[in-house]
């Protein structure tokens, strides 16, 4: 019986991103998401590189896709209960579909377009917002040269947060350490 309820249960790295939020922010999807790991080592040789739109990253089109995926499988979750081929074809399925998109995404602007949007990633920002864990301290040693942004998985700016007290604290920020690895002055660290 033990067995049966076991396999049923959602796999620890659906959860394991918000658990660890409010300790480390993102850091599951900057370290440990092997998703994300297959965007950076492999698509990320085929990536353009574009920005990523606006689009994906407002907080109205990040709502809806918390949504809308947490619905589609929840519904075909309800559909399968019972029937274990079932349920775990449902998480083949979701899993399967939203990767291929953020690889359609990834090969038409960036690798980890669909990091940006994605609802693990998402629900993992906003557990981490209230304490900001894990800032990123930007020295007074920086030059602006931008190397943070252009080697940040998300695309974002580090070199903003320059001499504030509260050091660079976006809730999308992975903690990868690409940018401090970067950064030629060594301006950069968590």
């Amino acid at each position: 019986m033990y067995a049966a309820w076991f396999k049923v249960t959602p796999d620890s790295r659906t959860v394991a991103p918000v658990l660890l939020a409010p300790f480390k922010g993102r850091y599951w999807c900057g370290n440990f998401c092997p998703r994300g790991s297959f965007y950076d080592n492999v698509i990320a040789k085929i990536s353009p590189k574009k920005p990523i739109p606006m689009l994906f990253r407002s907080k109205s089109f990040r709502i809806l896709m918390v949504f809308f995926v947490i619905g589609v499988f929840t519904v075909q979750m309800y559909y399968a209960w019972g029937k274990f081929s079932a349920i775990g074809a449902v998480f083949v399925r979701i899993i399967l579909i939203t990767t291929v998109g953020g690889i359609v995404l990834g090969v038409m602007y960036h690798q980890r377009t669909w990091c940006s949007f994605c609802p693990m990633g998402t629900l993992a920002s906003w557990f981490s917002i209230r304490k900001k864990p894990m800032p990123l301290q930007v020295e007074k040693s920086c030059i602006d040269c931008k190397l943070c942004t252009t080697a940040c998985p998300l695309q974002l700016s580090p070199y903003t947060a320059k001499e504030t007290i509260e050091g660079f604290t976006n809730s999308d920020c992975l903690k990868c350490s690409r940018c401090v690895d970067k950064c030629p002055k060594k301006a950069l660290s968590f």
